[in-house]
């Protein structure tokens, strides 16, 4: 690239990783624009955590106090067995690998604002428009818009997610990088009926679990029912998801019935699999992937979010120092790929311990949960962040 000139870059997906790349990019320079498939900032949503080295990236971004104002504080989670009587009470901090009194929990629609209010004026925003199509070349990336505008940018960058559309484009279909995990969900939210506070609990049965969780206490809680499934969620007629959870859930016992007539009564119905996007290259040419569109850990790992945050970090900074787009991909894959697999690698630990597959299984987690220490998937997730330094970078002219 020349290095006399501005140089541009295109982001996909404006929720997490997106804004972080072109608050750092825009900063160092760069003209960038941010385009979003929804008509605006999304808002709600579950909380999300921020641990470790994900800190780091929003105390340089100058968001801590705000996000620490937000900071809900989940403090328990009860497990329940299959007749609704508790097995153990624990620190969430046990079972989500977090420090009480250092890491951050935020709902994601709020942390997606304060993300946004930071990105400098002169970043361009585009909402309810996407990419439709791609051509890489020496010269830049000619996009077109679903909205019919052609552009070319120097680099492309996707952070639309699991099921990226800049990844499909740009790498091939879903299927070669997908790695599915073996259980599907939905997730809802629902009338905090028990009165739950900073809180959550989790009821399990082999194959089954079911989680009500409360960030604060109010009369609203977060629902997920999953279930075990040999195969991908394939269904995405909103009717046909509730009528496959309600299958998987149907004459079991406690408050079941009740959160599945929840469940088809939900407005903001989410349901999907639970999977991994493992890649061998996250970038190619001019067109590179962060987040849940490169490497998605899956929410069992608790570190989605975190790894998002760091990764947009240091591929903008490796672009904005680097001398061209190849040596900063280069950079960026070979300073994270452990870091997250090591992260994608919790969530093999984790998944038995929120679901259970066997009465086998549910027997070892439950004795596991009687002593907090021996919790594999808090353990695994505190290792892989005390693994990792975030780099420093030159100092931006803010």
């Amino acid at each position: 690239m020349d290095s006399t000139a501005r140089r541009t870059a295109l982001v996909s997906g404006a929720s997490i990783a997106g804004p972080v790349i072109a608050y750092w990019l825009g900063h160092h320079g760069w003209d960038v624009t941010l385009v979003e498939k929804a008509p605006a900032i999304r808002d709600g949503g579950y909380p999300v955590d921020i641990r470790g080295p994900a800190l780091d990236v929003v105390r340089r971004m100058g968001l801590f106090e705000r996000l620490e104002a937000l900071h809900v504080d989940a403090r328990r989670s009860t497990f329940l067995d299959a007749e609704g009587r508790p097995v153990a009470v624990i620190d969430m901090g046990d079972l989500v690998g977090g420090v009480r009194g250092r890491d951050l929990e935020i709902p994601r629609g709020e942390l997606a604002a304060a993300l946004h209010s930071a990105v400098p004026d002169g970043v361009e925003l585009i909402f309810d428009d996407s990419i439709e199509t791609l051509h890489d070349h020496d010269g830049g990336v000619d996009v077109t818009f679903r909205g019919g505008t052609r552009r070319t940018f120097d680099i492309v960058v996707g952070a639309d997610g699991v099921h990226s559309r800049t990844r499909r484009l740009a790498f091939g279909p879903e299927e070669r990088f997908h790695r599915h995990l073996g259980w599907s969900f939905a997730g809802f939210s629902s009338s905090n009926e028990l009165g739950l506070a900073h809180e959550s609990l989790i009821w399990n049965t082999p194959g089954r679990m079911a989680a009500l969780y409360a960030p604060g206490d109010g009369d609203r809680v977060f629902a997920i029912l999953g279930f075990s499934s040999p195969s991908p969620a394939v269904h995405r007629d909103p009717d046909a998801q509730r009528a496959v959870v309600a299958e998987a859930f149907a004459g079991l016992g406690w408050r079941i019935p009740g959160l599945v007539e929840a469940m088809r009564a939900a407005g903001d119905l989410f349901y999907d699999s639970v999977g991994q996007i493992h890649m061998p290259r996250w970038s190619g040419g001019r067109v590179a992937l962060v987040g849940d569109a490169a490497y998605a850990p899956s929410f069992l790992s608790g570190q989605g979010t975190g790894i998002a945050l760091i990764g947009a970090y240091v591929l903008a900074n490796e672009l904005a120092t680097r001398p061209s787009h190849t040596e900063a991909f280069e950079a960026y894959e070979s300073g994270l790929r452990t870091f997250v697999e090591r992260n994608q690698a919790i969530a093999d630990v984790s998944r038995p311990v929120l679901n259970p597959a066997t009465e086998e299984e549910l027997a070892l987690r439950d004795r596991a949960l009687r002593d907090p220490s021996s919790i594999p998937s808090g353990n695994a997730v505190r290792d892989a962040n005390d693994s990792y330094v975030l780099p420093d970078y030159p100092a931006l002219a803010l």
